[in-house]
């Protein structure tokens, strides 16, 4: 996967208003693993990016970037 940036959970995180610390405390995460998701240096498993889309009140395909995978 490299260093793609494949989901897009900090710019929901901040449209909504939202921190990662907020995000952090509703998963029951680290705040280092969710900063991690959010420079995209590591990505979130099914599970929970169910839920930030549900803790969020987006859709699923709101926090993923489709057009980085086109060429691969």
């Amino acid at each position: 996967m490299g260093n793609k940036k494949l989901n897009r959970i900090k710019v929901m995180l901040a449209e909504k208003n939202r921190t990662n610390k907020w995000l952090a405390e509703q998963l029951g995460k680290d705040q280092t693993t969710i900063s991690k998701w959010c420079t995209n240096s590591s990505q979130p498993d099914l599970e929970s990016l169910m839920k930030v889309a549900k803790l969020l009140d987006v859709e699923l395909t709101d926090l993923v970037r489709f057009e980085e995978i086109k060429n691969s």
